[in-house]
Formats: structure tokens, sequence, C-alpha cells
């Protein structure tokens, strides 16, 4: 499975603390093993995100991705909840 990083992920992962980054690196090492990992709560997100999937980084922080195919997955944004989706 390959990544693409969109300028807003890689400007917003770069501001993330350090076991927060480290935390989003595991988690997608998990995402590749297993999508459907209950750690993840992979779930498609609507409205606005209508073909975005979210997963669970840490207790707040969250990961929002595309899957443009069977093996190409675009990172979109990463970021606390409220950052996100707003309060």
């Amino acid at each position: 499975m390959h990544f693409v990083y969109s300028r807003v992920y890689k400007r917003q992962f770069k501001k993330l603390p350090r076991d927060v980054q480290e935390k989003a690196i595991e988690r997608l090492s998990l995402f590749i093993a297993n999508e459907a990992h209950p750690l993840l709560k992979n779930h498609p997100l609507r409205f606005e995100w209508s073909g975005y999937r979210s997963i669970n980084v840490t207790g707040d922080y969250r990961l929002i991705l595309k899957k443009e195919s069977r093996t190409l997955v675009r990172l979109e944004q990463i970021g606390t909840h409220s950052e996100l989706y707003g309060a």
C-alpha cells in the first residue's frame, strides 16, 4: 500500500507532538496490516467529507484519508477531533 500526503497533512503532521506523530505512524502500519482493526475505529465520513474515512490515532486525534485504489491511500488531514470537525 502506498500513501500520498496532502500539503495540509504534511503541515499538520509537523506541528503535532512527537508522541502523536509516532502513534500516527503506528496506526498507519496497523491500517496496512488490517484496515478493519478495532483500534483504528475506521469509519466513513459524511457531508463535506463524503468519500473520506477517519481513523483513530489517539483518544482525541484523528486522521482523515481517502482510498484512491486498492493500493493507494491519500492522507488528507490529521488533528484533534475539534480541529478537524469543529466544536
